[in-house]
C-alpha cells in the first residue's frame, strides 16, 4: 500500500515531472499509509517502492508506513524495516525526500499519539528523514479541507510539532501546502525547482 491513493500518489508524481538532468538521482516520495486503499487483486500491501523514471531522475513513491490494511503486525514490521533501510542505503542518491502528510488530520492523529506517551508517525520519519542528512521537505496535502481563515494557524502549529519555529512562511523552501485530488501542488514544484539537482542549463 502506498502513502496516497491512486488520486494523489500517482498524480503527484506525474505532475511533478521536471525537465532533469542528473544520473542515477532519486527524489522520493514517502507518507503515512491510507487503511481504505487497495492495490491489485487484494487488500494487501504494496511491498515495494514504485519508481517513475522522468530524464535521468527516478521520482519514487515508496511504501506507506503506519496502519497497512489487513496485515499483520510482521508484515508491518517487514514494511518499516524495507523503508528504514532503503532510505539508508540510498542516501547518496536521494536528492530530495519528500513527506506527504494530511495537514487536515495531523494535528488531531499527534495529540493522540502524544495523549498516549508516544511520538506520532509523521514526526518519528521526520526526525529520521532530517537524522539521515537528507535534504527533506514536508509536502503538507489536504489543504482545501482547511478553512481559509485557518490556514496559517494549522501550518504554524504543524511546523512547531515539527521542530521548527513558527511562523512557517519562513520555511517555504521545507513547507508546500498543496491539494493532490485537486492538482494544486505548485509549491512542491516550486521547491523541486529551486535545489541545485541538475537542470541542463539553457
Amino acid at each position: 500500500m502506498h502513502l496516497l491513493s491512486a488520486e494523489s500518489a500517482r498524480d503527484i508524481l506525474f505532475k511533478l515531472a521536471l525537465p532533469l538532468d542528473i544520473m542515477s538521482k532519486e527524489i522520493v516520495l514517502i507518507g503515512r499509509s491510507r487503511k481504505k486503499v487497495k492495490i491489485g487483486r487484494r487488500p494487501g500491501i504494496t511491498q515495494y517502492p514504485f519508481k517513475v523514471k522522468v530524464g535521468d531522475v527516478f521520482y519514487v513513491d515508496m511504501p506507506g508506513y503506519g496502519f497497512m490494511f489487513k496485515s499483520s503486525p510482521t508484515d508491518q514490521e517487514k514494511i518499516k524495516d524495507l523503508i528504514v533501510k532503503y532510505f539508508e542505503t540510498h542516501a547518496d542518491e536521494i536528492v530530495l525526500a519528500i513527506q506527504v502528510i494530511d495537514a487536515a488530520s495531523f494535528l488531531d492523529i499527534a495529540e493522540r499519539w502524544e495523549g498516549r506517551g508516544e511520538v506520532p508517525l509523521e514526526i518519528e520519519l521526520w526526525e529520521f528523514l532530517n537524522d539521515l542528512g537528507l535534504d527533506a521537505v514536508l509536502a503538507a496535502n489536504k489543504m482545501d479541507r482547511i478553512a481559509k481563515a485557518d490556514l496559517n494557524g494549522v501550518l504554524d502549529l504543524i511546523c512547531e510539532r515539527l521542530g521548527m519555529l513558527p511562523p512557517w512562511s519562513q520555511w517555504t523552501d521545507k513547507i508546500a501546502p498543496i491539494s493532490a485530488k485537486r492538482g494544486q501542488i505548485e509549491p512542491l514544484r516550486r521547491i523541486i525547482a529551486k535545489k541545485p539537482i541538475g537542470r541542463a542549463p539553457g
